[in-house]
């Protein structure tokens, strides 16, 4: 406890130190720096599962210290408990539940050095979170016993170190291991060619959560070195057999060097070849200059964080909207080269048309609820290429659209297909276009594979049947919202049998209602029930859930979803039951349901739109006693900051919406959910340069509550507003009172 508060005030601190302009003045002031509110380690300790190192917006390089530690705690690599990094490494994922990456991984050191057989790669230094700084784009630590102090920063492509030696060494060495591999990770290949004294490229080829992973760089240094030394090892299959023709390689780089010495090390990579990585160096990073590429991506991340201003906040508040902002623009990541070029998902070489980028990283489980329906107001063009990005992998891939997808390949993780309504939402929205009879192959083919997770049984029963698959009464439920979609994207595309058909499907969550239980329960393909029936039990029928958490995931249908219950006053009753039904004794939480409020498990998505459906239930009160709840409480600037993973920026870019005061529960739907603002007044500028303006008149600590509400002016009449009414910019203003009860709809 002591530590963590000590964190807190350094922090603050150190935003009195550099000067930041006054709060309530930053949405006026024009040298406002939202990226200096960015605290990238919150998150980094617990259950996020985060790296605090430098990337650029939706980078490519994701340029991050690891402890040389395996394990859940490290799937990013760091982990903020530990007191150890061994390597500085170029690829990373931001709050997955797996771990895999950690590509092209540099270590400076004097000799002798820490080692251990028990740090992935052996080497190692001690540091302390004093001598620790980040903020976007930029990330410094003080390396122990060593005396090296190592920053980073990254453009989109390009990874660049910067190593000063402050007490000099006659026996500094630069490490650079192809071989370490921390997690899911595996190394499968890896070459090195040394082109001069100061130049390398070469490839590192892995297996893991991303299959056949191939990633190659291209690597200047600013100093040459006194002499270089290249090792290589044999790599060796899963039952310790040797794999012929394939090498791990390690490269030192040896120098004799005077105090204060610096050596910058600039590093692209390119998931197509070695020529891609070095035209990515020569045209991100060509120079050796350290400080400006710095400012350089300080400067875009105060560009992508300054589209959304509050006045009112406090330094608390500030520092956790624009750090979930921040990890908001971190994924999907940049996975195409500047000469247009990706590989993709059927293994060949693509270009891209002049302009566009691919994409990959596509948690879509996760971040179709919030990340994407975000990043269609704030960042429509890179939205864009993502759909595109989306629909070129499912043309690639035998006309399957992905479900979880990087590096050119299929991890299959998570259930569903939910690039379905990423794809659709933004084609309705116009957000981009795609040719019906382009897309319609790929809607088709994706929902009617066979002989995958449950579809056959799904398509014919009507829903997937418990004897025949795991986790059946999600999938029936995910499938379900899938369907949904589609039936959108064929009455826009004037499709009516089309329409018909994916209606009909779209209600097939239906069939798993337990009328005498209240709950969606699995079946057996012979329409038997599976007995006994625990709602508060985490079974094999739900995915990472329970009865109570998929309760709700009606989110296409929210209305056939009431009248099975039984009307408004009983869905308020359910959604009452939800959030107070306490866990009993006799259960245990598995590591996924953290952020309880009753069933309500925050630190996961399934349940993320359920306390926005308190405004059907007309008790909006609720949603926002709730809500604030979890603004204040599960969303905090420590490094246990997040009560769940991360997951691509879900967990963040539910926060920047909620705090806002919307909420897109159906994002196919176009209608966001009004709630309570945390801010007396917000601006977002979309990326079309339209603004919305949002104003909560009267709050305070006490007027928490909405008692009426105005748009342009006019009385508004609806819990909700629609895509249609602030495209082109609106002007939102939210009546505060303290009493609760209000029904202003």
């Amino acid at each position: 406890m002591i530590a963590k508060q000590t964190y807190r005030y350094t922090i603050i601190a150190l935003f009195l130190l550099i000067g930041i302009p006054g709060l309530s003045s930053c949405r006026k002031n024009p040298s406002f720096n939202a990226a200096l509110y960015v605290d990238p380690l919150i998150g980094t300790d617990s259950v996020g599962t985060v790296f605090p190192g430098a990337s650029a917006p939706f980078g490519m390089v994701q340029l991050s210290p690891d402890n040389g530690h395996g394990g859940w705690h490290h799937i990013a690599g760091y982990y903020y408990p530990d007191s150890l990094i061994a390597s500085f490494s170029h690829t990373h994922l931001s709050g997955t539940g797996a771990g895999d990456m950690y590509d092209i991984a540099f270590m400076p050191v004097t000799l002798p050095a820490l080692h251990s057989s028990e740090v992935v790669g052996g080497y190692y230094a001690r540091f302390s979170h004093d001598d620790e700084q980040c903020h976007a784009g930029y990330y410094s630590v003080l390396l122990k016993p060593y005396d090296i102090r190592v920053e980073l920063t990254a453009t989109t492509r390009a990874g660049v170190q910067q190593y000063t030696f402050l007490n000099g060494a006659d026996s500094a060495m630069i490490r650079l291991d192809l071989g370490r591999a921390i997690n899911w990770d595996r190394t499968t290949d890896s070459r090195i060619v040394q082109i001069d004294r100061t130049t390398l490229q070469g490839y590192r080829f892995s297996d893991g959560w991303a299959r056949n992973q191939k990633v190659f760089f291209y690597s200047r240094l600013s100093v040459a070195p006194d002499s270089i030394a290249l090792f290589e090892e044999k790599i060796t299959d899963d039952k310790g057999n040797e794999t012929e023709a394939k090498r791990s390689y390690v490269h030192l780089y040896y120098y004799n060097l005077p105090p204060k010495a610096k050596i910058v090390v600039n590093t692209a990579i390119s998931g197509v070849d070695e020529a891609g990585a070095k035209a990515n160096l020569l045209t991100e990073a060509p120079e050796m200059d350290f400080e400006k590429i710095r400012q350089e991506t300080e400067t875009e991340w105060q560009r992508q964080l300054s589209c959304i201003r509050v006045e009112g906040a406090s330094k608390g508040e500030l520092v956790k909207l624009y750090t979930a902002l921040y990890r908001a623009k971190i994924c999907p990541t940049t996975y195409s080269d500047t000469d247009g070029r990706y590989l993709g998902a059927d293994r060949a070489i693509h270009r891209l048309d002049s302009g566009q980028v691919h994409y990959s990283t596509f948690s879509l489980w996760d971040t179709y609820r919030a990340a994407h329906p975000l990043l269609e107001l704030i960042n429509t063009k890179e939205q864009a290429d993502m759909i595109h990005s989306l629909i070129d992998f499912g043309e690639q891939n035998q006309s399957i659209l992905p479900v979880w997808n990087m590096w050119a390949s299929e991890t299959d993780m998570m259930i569903g297909h939910h690039s379905i309504p990423v794809i659709v939402s933004g084609i309705i929205k116009g957000v981009t276009s795609i040719a019906p009879e382009r897309l319609k192959p790929l809607l088709t083919g994706t929902t009617n594979r066979d002989g995958y997770r449950g579809m056959d049984s799904y398509r014919r029963l009507g829903y997937v049947a418990q004897d025949n698959e795991h986790e059946s009464v999600s999938k029936t439920m995910e499938y379900s919202c899938n369907d949904a979609a589609v039936q959108a994207w064929a009455k826009h595309a004037g499709d009516e049998k089309m329409v018909a058909e994916y209606a009909s499907r779209s209600q097939n969550y239906r069939n798993l209602w337990l009328p005498e239980r209240g709950f969606f329960a699995p079946r057996k393909a012979d329409g038997s029930r599976v007995e006994p029936f625990n709602p508060f039990a985490y079974t094999e029928d739900y995915t990472e859930s329970n009865a109570y958490q998929y309760l709700f995931s009606v989110q296409h249908d929210t209305r056939g979803l009431m009248e099975l219950m039984g009307g408004g006053e009983a869905f308020g009753k359910r959604l009452d039951e939800f959030f107070f039904s306490a866990t009993p004794d006799s259960v245990r939480l598995p590591i996924f349901s953290t952020g309880m409020i009753g069933q309500y498990p925050h630190g996961n998505e399934p349940a993320h739109h359920v306390l926005f459906l308190y405004n059907q239930a007309r008790q909006p009160w609720k949603a926002t006693d709730i809500s604030r709840k979890i603004l204040q409480d599960f969303y905090t600037t420590q490094p246990d900051g997040l009560c769940g993973n991360e997951d691509c920026g879900q967990m963040s870019a539910w926060y920047v919406f909620t705090s806002l005061g919307f909420y897109p529960v159906d994002p196919v739907s176009g209608q966001y959910e009004l709630v309570s603002p945390l801010y007396p007044r917000s601006e977002i500028t979309l990326q079309n340069g339209k603004k919305i303006k949002i104003t909560a008149r009267n709050l305070s600590a006490e007027n928490i509550y909405i008692e009426s509400v105005t748009v342009n002016g006019n009385l508004w009449r609806q819990s909700y507003i629609t895509y249609d009414c602030i495209k082109n910019g609106v002007e939102i203003v939210f009546n505060m009172t303290a009493e609760k009860g209000k029904i202003w709809y």
